[in-house]
Order: C-alpha cells, then structure tokens, then sequence
C-alpha cells in the first residue's frame, strides 16, 4: 500500500460535527465588530482576554484528560472548533501553538509534575508557548541546530539563537530543540527538547517587523540561561523522534488551508453583487473550491490517522504543501481577476484584506517546514529518492 493509499475518506463523527453550531454562534457574536482586514490574521491574530473566554468555555485543551483540566474531547471535536476559529478569523494566535503543540507534547512525554504544572494553565488561557526549532544559518536544515544545553549540576546551561519564532515576545515559555550532546554533525544524535521560561536571565527577544507592519516572528537569543533539571521533556537525546512527531500536528490541520479564507469570503461577497460578477470570477471560485474540498478531505483523513496513534509524516507533509500553494493562490489570483477590468467600484474593506493577505501568503509556505523539505519528504515517501 501507498502513502497515498493510507489515507482513507474519512467523516467527522456526528457528536462532534453537532459543536459547530454553538461555536458559530458564538464566534458571531464575538467577532462582529472585527473588520475583515483585522479578521485576516486568522491564527496570527493575538487576544489574551479571547483565549481566556474560550478556556472558560473549555475550547482549549479539547482533547487533553479532564484530571488536567483537558475536555476529554475526541481529536474532531478539536478540528471542529479550529474550522470555525479560521472561518471566522478569530484572534487565538496567544493559546494556538501552546494548545496545538505543547500540552499534547507534554502530555505524551513529559513527567507528571510537568503535566500537574503546565496543562492545566495551558486549558485555562493562562499559560502561552512557543516553539524554538529555527535558527540563522541552519536554513531548513533543522537537525544542524546548534543551540546547546549542557548538563551541569544545577540543571542546564543554556545557549545559542532562534529564530522566526511565532510570538515569543507574548508568551511565557519555549519548547525548544537543542543539542544536550555532540555537535551539529552528528545530524540527529544528540537533540533534546527543554521548556525555556522566557522569563529568565540572559534570555532576550527580538520582534521582526514583516511586510505588513505585523511583528509576530521574533529572534530569541539565550545567553547562559540556567534551566533546571526538570526543564527536559522526555528522554536526552530523543529530541529528533520528539519533534518529528510533533510537527505532523502542525503540519496537517485546518490552520494549513484557510489562511486566505477570510479574504476569499469577503471577495465572494463581492461577485455576487452585480459589480463583482464576471464569468471569470464564477470561474475562479469554482477553482478555489475544487481544490479545497480535496484537500480537507485529505486533512480530515490525516486527523483520523492522528487519533489512532499513527504519525503520518508524509501525509502531513503533502497536505501542508498542497493546502500553502492553495493559500498562496487565492490573493494572486482574486488580485489578478480584481484589476482585469474596472476597479472603481470594489469595496475598499475588500482591498484593505487583499493588501494584507498579499504581503503575508510568502510566509505560508515556509512556517512549519519550507517546500522544498517537505516535498523532499514527500518524494522519499512515494519512494522516488
């Protein structure tokens, strides 16, 4: 059988479809005086006071054991919820990778006291993570990290840089990748992951500026931090399986299809009034959805994979590639079709978010693993190297 063979069409169960109702009208409310431009930061967006609402509501840590203050909830449940999160544009860029990444990553490898600390926290709004995985002069190449921790007897001594690290000047604490043993050619030997609180002495974060004014990818630079023994997650030296297995949850959910969808809603609007509406338009939201139909269904069927326990590298890795070229797409090509003839009339909340949306898409394709990685990994999967 096929990579592409394991993945199977597969529902959403019905008890857990049944929440979209409540959360739509709930997001409706919440949402209602967010302009579209604003709305189109979609995961990017930050609101502490709007992951507090949805941990009060227990919208985060769906999935996690309720003895952690988790909902107990299925992985569809989750998928549900983020859907209708992206649809909307809600702010939830302060909870999103702590709730995604972290306590399921601590959950699975980290020690009860790690668990009793930081996931109960990480339910409730309280407790934000990010993730210290890139650096400068590594390019994609994530196993030549060179960021190290050396065992000494308080714990570890922490050094070295990360970069492009999602809101790292919001958050409390980093899971960060780093070499407890060796060097960096020893390629996967000898990495490690540690929760870094951010604020510790010696650690210092850097906001970069973007292309559209936001400030949401930070540098993080570590000099002799001191961690504690209990800052390790898992195993020394079982980093590289740690985190490996952690990106195929980054890498397949709603959040790597629908960074354009508030974009592509609003500018539906627009073709279905007699200004907007041209045979080549209607031509173009058809091709916009007939490639996003598949596509979730290919994320649906990874999110299957992922609750019975499997680690669909490679599924992940083609769902993500194909869902950013999908979001890369949309504003090209809604810009393309825009100016093709008069633009006197198009609504300027319309261009405000296409102006946004057009300066942030080339970061699609390189948060959470560049193209050519991941189609590397893709073909080695197909077994064409």
């Amino acid at each position: 059988m096929s990579t592409l063979d394991s993945l199977a069409l597969t529902c959403i169960p019905a008890q857990d479809e049944a929440l979209r109702a409540d959360i739509r009208a709930f997001l409706a409310q919440a949402t209602r005086d967010m302009p579209a431009h604003i709305r189109a930061r979609s995961w990017g967006g930050y609101s502490t006071e709007f992951s507090r609402q949805l941990g009060a509501r227990g919208w985060i840590g769906m999935t996690l054991p309720p003895e952690y203050g988790g909902g107990g909830r299925s992985a569809f449940a989750r998928y549900v919820l983020v859907e209708e999160l992206l649809n909307f544009g809600a702010p939830v860029g302060s909870h999103w990778i702590a709730d995604r990444q972290s306590a399921p990553l601590i959950l699975k490898y980290g020690t009860e006291a790690q668990k009793q600390f930081y996931i109960p926290r990480v339910c409730r709004g309280e407790a934000f993570f990010c993730i210290g995985m890139s650096e400068p002069n590594a390019g994609s190449d994530l196993a030549s990290v060179a960021t190290r921790a050396v065992p000494n007897e308080r714990g570890f001594l922490l050094n070295g840089q990360k970069i492009w690290t999602t809101n790292a000047h919001h958050c409390q604490y980093m899971i960060a990748l780093v070499r407890t043993s060796g060097g960096p050619a020893d390629r996967h030997k000898g990495l490690s992951q540690v929760i870094v609180d951010l604020s510790l002495p010696g650690v210092t974060v850097r906001p970069i500026e973007d292309l559209s004014g936001d400030r949401h990818f930070c540098e993080v630079f570590f000099d002799n931090v001191q961690l504690a023994p209990d800052a390790l997650i898992g195993a020394e030296g079982q980093g590289w399986e740690q985190v490996t297995a952690e990106l195929a949850y980054e890498r397949s959910g709603p959040e790597r299809l629908f960074s354009s969808i508030v974009l592509f809603d609003q500018w539906l609007d627009y073709v279905r009034t007699p200004a907007g509406r041209s045979d080549a338009a209607v031509l173009l939201a058809g091709k916009v959805l007939t490639q996003l139909a598949p596509l979730r269904a290919m994320s649906v069927a990874v999110q299957e994979k992922l609750t019975q326990g499997a680690s669909p590298i490679v599924e992940a890795a083609l769902v993500k590639e194909l869902g950013t070229t999908l979001e890369q797409m949309i504003p090209a090509a809604i810009a393309d079709a825009l100016f093709a003839g008069d633009s006197e009339d198009i609504p300027v909340e319309l261009l405000m978010t296409l102006k946004y949306v057009t300066e942030a898409a080339p970061s699609f394709s390189l948060r959470g693993g560049t193209r050519d990685i991941l189609r590397g990994m893709i073909a080695r999967g197909l077994g064409l190297r």
